[in-house]
């Protein structure tokens, strides 16, 4: 049966598998295809190809994008874009400026309340993309927390004591740059949206599908946006959004798509 994953991440931001081993990981799941959408990077692609080639594994291109609507915090999928955009590689370097700018804010959060880490010991974890994730193992290496979970929760997640937003870019923009690449836009995993007037708003913009499937939430969870998708037109995603061992209890092609959705997202296979 043919299962592709669209929404997976590697060592090239915060996952824990290089794209080699989540290629030989996704073919041990036995899954036709998979598309990586690190966040605000794309430089697995310089690896990927040839490998999932070897493999027999379909490839589309794939980010992830952080995105502000309405002061409300969005992530949007690009899909099928040019790998070659200039335009893509412009926004994956203002968001590496936007994170670096971040990571520092947060790290003053928790030198004020006794908890210090350099930025300098976090630069030199040797990540590509560095986010809160290795702030967290950090933040365990120091004995400031017992777990990533733990770090998230009480100072780091969204809206906790230390945490910081860092400048956004809007939907919209992030919108225009995914097409002016050739690519199509989704909204990524509506089902943790809990504003619903704004989410109206946001369901107004110009994008191209929605993330209809997504993680371990059920099939029944997931009717929502399958109806919503259908009743825009738009093309239905699907993916895990798989970390590696940073999120243990998520596995690779725990969510995914058919062929039929995965060949009308991906009309450019790499």
């Amino acid at each position: 049966m043919f299962r592709a994953d669209l929404h997976c991440h590697t060592t090239f931001s915060d996952g824990t598998m290089t794209p080699e081993q989540l290629l030989h990981h996704a073919k041990d799941m036995g899954l036709s295809g998979i598309s990586i959408t690190d966040h605000d990077t794309i430089e697995a692609y310089s690896q990927a190809p040839a490998l999932a080639k070897e493999l027999g594994i379909l490839l589309g291109s794939g980010v992830e994008f952080s995105c502000v609507f309405q002061k409300m915090s969005v992530h949007v999928l690009g899909y099928d874009f040019d790998l070659n955009s200039s335009a893509i590689a412009k926004l994956c370097a203002r968001h590496q400026q936007r994170r670096t700018l971040r990571n520092k804010a947060i790290l003053d959060n928790l030198s004020r309340l006794g908890m210090p880490i350099l930025e300098e010991e976090l630069l030199s974890i040797g990540e590509r993309t560095v986010g809160r994730p290795h702030i967290a193992k950090l933040m365990i290496e120091k004995g400031y927390v017992s777990s990533i979970k733990e770090a998230f929760n009480l100072y780091i997640g969204d809206g906790k004591p230390c945490y910081e937003s860092g400048e956004g870019v809007t939907v919209q923009e992030t919108l225009e740059i995914i097409h002016q690449g050739k690519g199509k836009a989704f909204i990524a995993h509506p089902h943790l949206l809990d504003h619903s007037r704004k989410i109206k708003e946001l369901l107004k913009c110009l994008f191209d599908g929605i993330e209809c499937h997504y993680a371990k939430f059920s099939l029944e969870q997931g009717k929502r946006w399958v109806q919503t998708a259908k009743e825009r037109g738009w093309l239905m995603s699907g993916g895990s959004d798989f970390h590696g061992s940073v999120k243990d209890y998520i596995q690779l092609g725990c969510s995914w798509v058919d062929e039929e959705n995965f060949r009308k997202i991906f009309q450019h296979l790499i």
